[in-house]
């Protein structure tokens, strides 16, 4: 995502000083996440007690993506290196079986994906604009 300070790029991740064992419910049901700019520095923490997923913009911090761009007459994006793999073993797999090509991605995310980015004539195209996103997000990114 966009800093909202000097528009570099920005990561999100749940906060770092809150063990990952301990349950939102131990929080006030709500999720703590970081902003961190890769540029600037700046930080921000906010608790979230219901996010948005699928829109242009992050669903914590509500700041435009960082990995967009156009394909296939489309906008491809992602929030994070995370969704970038995911969606590069989904288009890259000859074979799509269920539960199997990203173990840890829960299979109703692969099921929401829109139809182009399913189409098996678009995979050549999708699979690099992922590397060209990749290349775009900065060192560590």
């Amino acid at each position: 995502m966009y800093c909202p300070r000097c528009d570099a790029c920005a990561t999100v991740t749940p906060h770092p000083e809150i063990p990952a064992d301990k349950k939102a419910a131990d929080y006030g049901s709500l999720d703590v996440h970081r902003l961190r700019c890769t540029g600037c520095g700046f930080f921000k923490d906010r608790k979230v007690d219901s996010a948005v997923v699928g829109s242009p913009v992050d669903p914590y911090f509500q700041r435009p993506v960082w990995l967009q761009t156009s394909c296939c007459g489309h906008v491809l994006r992602a929030y994070n290196v995370r969704h970038l793999d995911l969606l590069e073993a989904y288009v890259g797999a000859r074979l799509r079986e269920r539960g199997e090509l990203v173990p840890w991605a829960p299979m109703s995310l692969v099921e929401r994906l829109p139809t182009w980015l399913k189409v098996v004539k678009n995979r050549t195209e999708i699979l690099r604009t992922i590397r060209r996103l990749r290349s775009a997000l900065p060192a560590g990114g």
